[in-house]
């Protein structure tokens, strides 16, 4: 049960029109937004940073950046945000089934990841959440296939997507009508 109840429609104008922007045009806001929503400067401030996290600026690609973003929620045990970029994004990502179970049960080294640059933001991920840092050998290995700009990129990611499992773990927020659930995702494949 959520701790902070979302906002429900109708929408004072101030709200609505924020919440029309952290959505794609026509779509209702989701739970998350309109928990949010409940500190609207928060809410403004983020929505530029989420805009870029989940833009065409950002150096990754839409399967790179879907790749941490559904390792850093799993690994948080954030199953509403999860489900929310399962459902939205990985058919568009073209994350199939044994790479979604693997981001949520497995490792890097799961037979499923045979691109360099897969396994080394999946361990750099996994790095941050274990450590929240990366040594200087993972860091060596991400450089020979990821450049500095990726790089940054991907450890403020990673960072992004904890600060918001945090927020949604923790305010209890409702997990999405429709969205998949952990349960559902592949047990993990064989590898490494």
């Amino acid at each position: 049960m959520a701790r902070i109840t979302p906002l429900e429609p109708p929408f004072a104008a101030d709200v609505a029109a924020q919440l029309a922007a952290m959505m794609p045009p026509g779509q209702p806001p989701i739970g998350l937004f309109r928990t949010f929503a409940r500190n609207l400067p928060m809410a403004e401030a983020m929505t530029h940073w989420g805009r870029y996290e989940l833009g065409r600026r950002l150096s990754l690609t839409l399967r790179e950046r879907e790749i941490v973003i559904l390792r850093t929620c799993a690994r948080c045990g954030c199953e509403y945000e999860w489900g929310v970029h399962v459902m939205v994004f990985a058919d568009r990502a073209g994350l199939d089934r044994s790479e979604i179970g693997s981001l949520t049960h497995g490792s890097a080294g799961d037979d499923c990841w045979t691109a360099p640059r897969d396994r080394a933001l999946i361990r750099v991920a996994d790095a941050l959440h274990d450590a929240g840092d990366v040594d200087d050998q993972l860091w060596r290995s991400a450089r020979e296939v990821l450049d500095e700009p990726q790089l940054l990129d991907t450890l403020l990611l990673c960072g992004w997507y904890h600060a918001i499992s945090f927020a949604a773990r923790a305010a209890r927020v409702d997990l999405e009508p429709g969205a998949p659930r952990f349960a559902g995702s592949a047990q993990r494949v064989t590898g490494g």
